[in-house]
């Protein structure tokens, strides 16, 4: 057999997709569109292991099927390439982050191009290209110049805004506003200063400054998000981090909270990724309740969901960041209190809220008056309780809240006992009902729900709450005090902040000395030497990392347009993204922030969608396998898995790429490690065994298995059906090189039914029924196996497929020539280079993916087993449109079967039509 050169072959048709522009796609076509989109990675200096491919294999075999099903396939790629990583190592080294950068997309740019997959690299984006960032801060102008009408319920430009206070003040206008927000006339509004009239209106732009409360990293000289903050440490270096209040731009995702839980119904997206979302904004009804403090002008309003557990308050707890901590906290509690505020402080929100049974807390010295049994109830402050959630306050139920009841045991605190029916909406008589409250007259009787409603009415009634709808959503921080991001297009007059002109964009990042906050405190930017405009001070902070992936997907639809964001013709043409494949570690930051963007700038009129991608779908993980040697104690002697137990030992991590099928290459190992240079190996079989066990993949456990190796051993298009084999997408799987033989083998079968010998030979004989039985079972199979994304099953279906034929010895043009269209999706190269030696012009990529015939799958016999007293006796094969009455008369006349009756005539005989004959004697 002519041998299958994969290296050879993989280089000549990469070469000839890049030369013939084969993946490039314009932006109209006769045929319907599909947008299939990766979620553009950050190039790290590591490059890609054989994890990162596995979406991108995927949705490359996905974008190939459509394009051979008469697709126009938009399937890009770019890069999120600015980033916090870059920016360490620029402080470390000096060198400008840039370089850094470019450096690694090269590297991940050549290492997907060895993959093959069919990527449109015209359209190429990268976030920290001022071309593509230009649009960035286009877009953050526009929302810094519009508002939140509630009334109308969509974004408006702030000009409406100021033509309504201009006439009538705004008494009358209903807007996500801040809540300070002062009610004033016309006349007021008329009377402002200039400055005065835009520090008011920052109260209602879509994206303004005020004091927050952040992550700050002092040794980064950063502010981080939830996400890069894990147990009070930066996730990039562990660094300390602090809770601190600092003016921050912020965006007002919270004016879109309902539309975000609303658009969730109306997508196909993963019901864990929907539910994260739904649990972030955290929608709930209830009531804002004030307790007023004793011996003050002080009131505590609290947000509940429960008024009728409020016969079971016992005393009350304040956020630590909360104002009213100075306010209430007396002389005698003040030294703790402070003390406190500054330990709190150190913990970011995730750990304060996964740690919520570890309560701690200090009282402030001070009472509340129960606003209906008019009690006086301590008050605390704890870290259980959060500034940013409903009021930073809450009423304290011991015997309704777990959290509550922990802290009410730890400090001695009254449990009232209230009815259960206040605890569980259900009764243990009844499931199905709600229990009732009996405990105060204006509630007695009532359910859960209906004291809900009642309880509201009354404290309205009473002027002490208001019923209030509640989310967990806060606005989202936009600044970043860091160099390695987009300049917000902010200059400073007199103070106040003013948008940087179009015609000046992009605000490209200046050059620097150092890439550290300045002696003053200020960020990096505060070193560039005359950056300002006109002699104003541009702002120093750039946006975060979401703000880039907040919106690419439409730029890849028209990359090159210098003079707006997106064209309108290429809007209309692709709308939104038909398959987004990426990692749920995204669900409540980029996939919540774009989803949020998307909205406004369809209620700007800019787009025509509201939601960018139709579906979703999340990849699993493939986890690492590592191997382990067993080195005995004290000695510098290894001894084999099988004979460890015979000794004490401890098990060391060794490098996977010098272990095949868990047998370790000894004197690779000498060579890896100087202490094992002279080290003595005790063996099993001549051969030395190591454990294994599945872990994360990572440097730290030499369990990273790099896919250039495997390309170059196996090639790319082994390594693509490889992983697929390993499992469904959505799991997370082990990576085992051990199994990657099968599927090269498997390839290797395939390209030897197109040869005889050495020569390339193909029949043009007519196929049998069974040849294409077995070509028109893949068709069909493989087809659906894709649109259900069940890629591990289309890898079985091939292996099968080419085990029927090669026993067939089927070298058929009819047969081979589909079977080869069917494949490429999975395995390109072998594909395109299969046909074109079967004489094709052009590319397998545009051939017609090949037309499923049911009447090859139609049998025209049944082979049935046939039992007498429930013992197979006989197969005897009839028409498969034999009746019932035919297949026992064919069945009692067969020789074998009358041997078998011996001349006694059966009481019963069971047909089960095309399974299955049963004659009872």
């Amino acid at each position: 057999m002519a041998e299958y050169s994969f290296q050879e072959i993989e280089r000549k048709w990469q070469q000839y997709w890049k030369d013939e522009k084969v993946y490039e796609v314009s932006n109209g076509s006769d045929k319907p569109k599909y947008y299939i989109m990766d979620m553009f990675p950050y190039p790290s200096g590591a490059g890609l292991h054989v994890g990162h491919p596995l979406g991108y294999i995927a949705s490359d075999i996905v974008a190939r099927f459509k394009r051979l099903n008469g697709y126009n396939v938009l399937h890009p790629m770019g890069f999120d390439s600015f980033g916090l990583p870059a920016e360490q190592y620029a402080i470390q080294t000096g060198q400008h982050p840039s370089i850094t950068t470019d450096e690694n997309i090269a590297r991940y740019k050549e290492q997907l191009q060895a993959l093959g997959f069919s990527y449109d690299w015209s359209r190429e984006l990268r976030t920290s290209d001022p071309k593509f960032y230009k649009w960035t801060q286009w877009i953050f102008k526009l929302i810094y110049n519009s508002w939140y009408n509630t009334e109308s319920d969509k974004a408006e430009h702030i000009d409406t805004l100021v033509a309504a206070l201009a006439t009538d003040g705004n008494a009358d206008i209903k807007a996500a506003c801040d809540e300070d927000t002062p009610t004033i006339t016309a006349d007021d509004w008329n009377g402002f200063s200039e400055k005065d009239k835009q520090l008011f209106l920052l109260k209602y732009r879509l994206t303004y400054q005020a004091e927050t409360t952040v992550n700050w990293c002092p040794a980064l000289g950063t502010v981080l998000s939830n996400d890069e903050v894990k147990d009070g440490f930066s996730e990039r270096g562990g660094h300390p981090v602090v809770r601190k209040k600092m003016p921050q731009w912020s965006m007002r995702i919270t004016a879109y909270s309902d539309r975000l839980l609303q658009g969730l119904e109306k997508i196909d997206w993963p019901e864990p990724i929907k539910e994260m979302q739904r649990n972030w904004i955290g929608k709930s009804y209830g009531a804002e309740i004030d307790f007023s403090v004793v011996n003050s002008s002080h009131k505590i309003r609290v947000f509940t969901t429960r008024i009728d557990t409020i016969f079971g308050v016992s005393f009350m707890v304040l956020a630590p960041e909360s104002e009213l901590v100075v306010e209430l906290t007396t002389e005698e509690q003040k030294t703790e209190i402070e003390e406190y505020v500054v330990a709190a402080k150190n913990r970011s929100e995730r750990e304060r809220m996964s740690d919520a049974k570890n309560v701690t807390g200090v009282f402030t010295g001070r009472y509340a008056e129960h606003p209906f049994s008019g009690e006086k109830i301590p008050v605390y402050i704890a870290d259980y309780v959060l500034a940013g959630y409903g009021t930073g306050a809450v009423m304290a139920v011991p015997s309704g809240d777990q959290r509550d009841f922990d802290f009410a045991k730890k400090f001695n605190l009254p449990i009232p006992l209230i009815n259960d029916a206040q605890k569980l909406t259900k009764t243990e008589a009844d499931p199905t009902k709600e229990g009732k409250i009996i405990n105060s007259d204006f509630l007695d009787g009532l359910s859960p729900t209906e004291a809900m409603e009642r309880g509201i009415e009354e404290v309205e009634k009473r002027g002490i709450g208001v019923r209030k709808v509640n989310y967990k959503l806060r606005d989202a921080i936009f600044g970043r005090q860091r160099y390695w991001g987009e300049p917000i297009p902010v200059y400073y007059e007199e103070g106040i902040p003013k948008l940087v002109p179009d015609e000046k964009l992009p605000l490209v990042l200046p050059e620097v000395d150092e890439y550290l906050p300045t002696e003053d405190g200020d960020p990096p930017l505060g070193r560039a030497k005359d950056w300002n405009y006109k002699g104003h001070p541009y702002e120093l902070s750039t946006m975060p990392g979401w703000a880039g992936s907040s919106w690419y997907f439409f730029r890849y639809m028209d990359p090159d347009n210098e003079s707006e964001f997106c064209s309108q013709e290429a809007l209309k043409y692709w709308k939104d993204v038909d398959f987004y494949l990426g990692g749920s570690e995204h669900a409540t930051g980029h996939l919540l922030y774009s989803r949020f963007w998307v909205k406004f700038l369809y209620d700007m009129g800019i787009i025509e969608v509201d939601e960018y991608a139709q579906k979703l779908v999340n990849q699993g993980m493939i986890q690492g396998r590592s191997n382990f040697v067993y080195r005995i104690d004290g000695e510098n002697t290894y001894v084999s898995k099988g004979l460890k137990d015979q000794h004490k030992t401890t098990a060391i991590h060794v490098d996977v790429n010098i272990v095949k099928d868990d047998v370790l290459d000894v004197e690779a190992f000498k060579q890896s490690r100087a202490d094992a240079k002279d080290a003595e190996f005790i063996l099993e079989d001549g051969k030395y065994h190591c454990g294994w066990e599945v872990e994360k993949m990572s440097k730290s456990k030499y369990n990273v298995v790099n896919p250039d190796d495997l390309v170059q051993k196996y090639g790319a298009d082994t390594l693509r059906m490889y992983e697929m084999f390993l499992g469904p997408i959505e799991q997370s799987k082990p990576w085992n090189t051990n199994g990657i033989e099968g599927v090269y083998k498997f390839l290797r079968k395939f390209w030897s039914l197109f040869h005889q010998g050495e020569a390339f030979q193909v029949s043009d004989e007519e196929p049998t029924k069974e040849e294409l039985k077995v070509l028109h079972g893949t068709i069909k199979k493989v087809a659906e196996d894709v649109e259900r994304l069940s890629l591990n099953t289309s890898v079985s279906t091939f292996m099968i497929a080419v085990n029927e034929l090669s026993s067939l010895k089927c070298n058929k043009r009819a047969i081979l020539e589909p079977m080869t269209i069917i494949l490429s999706p999975f395995a390109p190269h072998i594909a395109e280079e299969l046909w074109h030696l079967l004489g094709n012009e052009g590319t397998v990529v545009d051939a017609p993916y090949p037309e499923f015939q049911e009447k090859y799958l139609v049998e025209d016999s049944i082979e049935y087993p046939v039992s007498v007293n429930g013992k197979m006796r006989a197969k005897i094969s009839f028409a498969a449109d034999a009746s019932k009455e035919e297949v026992e008369a064919g069945a009692l006349a067969n020789e074998t079967i009358q041997k078998w009756l011996d001349g006694k005539d059966p009481k019963k005989v069971i047909v089960v039509p095309k399974k299955i004959v049963n004659i009872v004697v």
